[in-house]
């Protein structure tokens, strides 16, 4: 869809954490409300970028950010992560971002690479927080969980499941095997780190051939959001870049964790979606409703 007028367009978290924000108080009051979309992050990308697949391919995406082979072959995250036993079952406390150095990483993941090597999917560690498995064309995988949806539950509940899942289950169970007895998280411990403990499969796909938007620039800190942009060929810029005044047919898409302050910056849309699924477009001729008063 190509926009007529200069139109921003925000993803944001979930509504509930944003609304108190004076600005968007106001955009919520006079905007017009659109029909809901389904909750959570992948959603909003979907809605915002188009391509091929019924889901978001986010290891091969974020591959194609660290290395240049991503294209022609399935990806599948392997990251690193801290899992913590309790009194009933074992709980995901934390995923990729734990606090490994380069040499720690390559470490553990050199032990790996047995196990994972001879199911037929090898392991690279390409960067501390983000471990791949590249999976061997026509690979049987069942259904992954996102770590976002796991962290602080019940690990048993977001196994694999599906198609082949007790050889996934195998694999999960013996990489934390390996690690429980590695001399790295001996050390992590030790001086009170974080143990990488376990590793949590997640986010299996292709890299898509095309990706479209109608965007003419893309500003955000996500890594799946800026693969899209360039894979769809929309400069990637700063904040600042970004909000800048736009001229006449702009559309800009922001990816922000918090409701940024557009300056000076005149939109005639500002169309808000939000992770919660709330749908929101704001007109700039909008604001002589006064009679529509913001939540205070």
């Amino acid at each position: 869809m190509k926009h007529r007028v200069a139109t921003l367009t925000l993803l944001l978290p979930e509504l509930s954490r944003v609304e108190k924000t004076p600005q968007l108080a106001q955009w919520l009051a006079r905007g017009d409300r659109l029909p809901d979309a389904k909750p959570g992050r992948e959603a909003l990308l979907r809605e915002s970028f188009e391509f091929i697949g019924t889901s978001l391919p986010v290891a091969a995406l974020t591959r194609s950010l660290d290395a240049s082979d991503a294209a022609g072959a399935m990806w599948l995250r392997a990251d690193p992560a801290y899992a913590m036993a309790d009194a009933i079952t074992g709980r995901l406390m934390a995923c990729g971002e734990i606090g490994l150095s380069k040499a720690e990483s390559n470490e553990l993941a050199r032990a790996l690479r047995p196990l994972f090597g001879d199911a037929g999917f090898p392991l690279e560690a390409t960067l501390p927080t983000r471990w791949y498995l590249r999976c061997p064309p026509g690979a049987r995988l069942p259904q992954f969980a996102a770590p976002t949806s796991v962290l602080g539950d019940d690990l048993m509940r977001h196994l694999p499941t599906g198609d082949n899942d007790r050889q996934w289950r195998h694999l999960f169970n013996e990489a934390q095997v390996v690690l429980h007895n590695h001399p790295v998280n001996a050390l992590r411990t030790q001086r009170g780190a974080v143990p990488a403990n376990t590793v949590w499969f997640w986010g299996a796909g292709k890299l898509p051939e095309w990706v479209r938007a109608p965007y003419t620039r893309v500003s955000s800190d996500a890594d799946v959001t800026i693969a899209l942009a360039k894979l769809a060929k929309i400069p990637v810029v700063e904040r600042a870049i970004a909000l800048s005044e736009p001229t006449a047919k702009e559309a800009v898409l922001i990816d922000a964790a918090a409701v940024p302050d557009l300056g000076t910056a005149k939109y005639k849309i500002v169309e808000l979606r939000f992770a919660s699924g709330e749908r929101v477009r704001y007109k700039s001729w909008h604001c002589i409703r006064f009679w529509r008063r913001a939540r205070t």
